[in-house]
């Protein structure tokens, strides 16, 4: 490159050639080539194989929020539907330390030693501030994690318990069609999680603590009324008694609940996950639980509740998006949020307003 500054009518100043840039890119690097997507017949092929990469990748889509990749995603789902619904699915909830991550271990091991595959669908809270996740669950399933007959997949909640509750209902169908005929969803805590898992599982289960204090304290009663079995954990050393106390207290509590939809009385155990002591009891009462249902079928009428929900959960979801995408709206709500907020109107009439014009340019 030729430099003015090195003409003569420029004296006394030269500017010299300099050294080329070296490339920004490592030439010798190889340029990665993106991966294909793969086909949603390739996908269904090896999810029906048992193929875990093929499954972790599908349900990876499934997760997506990209376009392309939820019409391969749904497309898959519709394939698998046929052959899935062959699974025992049991929620796992409890308070935050209550062991549940350390419990789903122990008792996918005593599942797996009595044959079959397990998944363990697990929703971990999102941060708030960044919507990141640690995703850390097979940290705490040790055993579990190096399984050959198990599958561990944390989800983010992301801030939309709503959303990761369908698409976790959509990964229960895929595990399902892999041969996977035990599924775990364990949920964040005890909280508005509960109500959505409980919708797409058979068995609801509650681990408690005992020792801390008022054993019912914290513990909503909505969640008590969904719980078809109730663990206290961590009965083991000087604390057995403290889990007798509470498990005596939770007993009494249940008699004071209507009777549950099923027929079936909840029962109340109590465990040690930490040391392996009492699991074969609390699956002996879960295998009594579908004894039971399956004998006055509430079984299949309660799977068939779940996907009537489910289809009105789809379609609330696909309004709510297609209303809050539309660019009139984005704009309108922009402006009457302003008008709202200056007291120029009321928010029941900037609705109102909002409302009438979207439905208007449906009709």
């Amino acid at each position: 490159m030729e430099h003015i500054e090195n003409d003569d009518q420029f004296g006394g100043l030269t500017v010299n050639q300099g050294v080329a840039q070296p490339p920004v890119v490592n030439p010798y690097l190889r340029a990665r080539r993106r991966r294909v997507l793969p086909s949603a017949g390739e996908l269904v092929e090896g999810i029906l194989k048992g193929d875990i990469t093929t499954l972790a990748r599908a349900v990876t889509l499934v997760e997506s929020l990209s376009p392309d990749h939820q019409a391969i995603a749904q497309e898959v789902i519709e394939k698998c539907l046929p052959h899935s619904g062959k699974s025992r699915r049991i929620g796992i909830t409890g308070v935050p330390g209550a062991g549940k991550s350390t419990s789903i271990d122990v008792f996918g091991l005593h599942v797996l030693r009595r044959g079959g595959k397990l998944a363990v669908l697990a929703i971990d809270p999102s941060s708030e501030r960044t919507k990141g996740s640690i995703l850390g669950d097979k940290t705490r399933m040790e055993k579990l994690s190096v399984h050959p007959d198990a599958f561990i997949r944390p989800s983010p909640s992301a801030g939309s318990l709503g959303g990761v509750a369908r698409k976790t209902r959509e990964t229960i169908v895929l595990c399902e069609a892999a041969g996977f005929n035990n599924i775990f969803v364990e949920t964040v805590g005890v909280g508005q999680s509960e109500t959505a898992v409980h919708s797409m599982v058979d068995f609801f289960l509650l681990i408690q603590l005992a020792g801390t204090g008022d054993e019912l304290q914290g513990i909503k009663r909505g969640i008590m009324e969904m719980a078809d079995g109730i663990v206290i954990n961590k009965a083991d050393g000087d604390n057995i008694q403290r889990a007798q106390l509470a498990q005596t207290q939770f007993r009494s509590a249940l008699h004071l609940f209507p009777p549950t939809a099923s027929g079936w009385s909840p029962e109340v155990l109590t465990y040690s996950g930490y040391f392996e002591l009492g699991i074969p009891e609390v699956w002996d009462m879960i295998d009594r639980y579908f004894a039971f249902v399956d004998a006055n079928g509430y079984f299949e009428r309660k799977r068939s509740e779940q996907a009537r929900y489910w289809m009105y959960e789809t379609i609330d979801e696909q309004l709510r998006a297609n209303f809050y995408n539309n660019p009139e709206i984005e704009h309108m709500l922009t402006e009457r949020e302003a008008r709202v907020l200056s007291n120029r109107q009321s928010s029941f009439t900037a609705a109102r307003d909002i409302l009438d014009h979207y439905f208007g340019n449906k009709l």
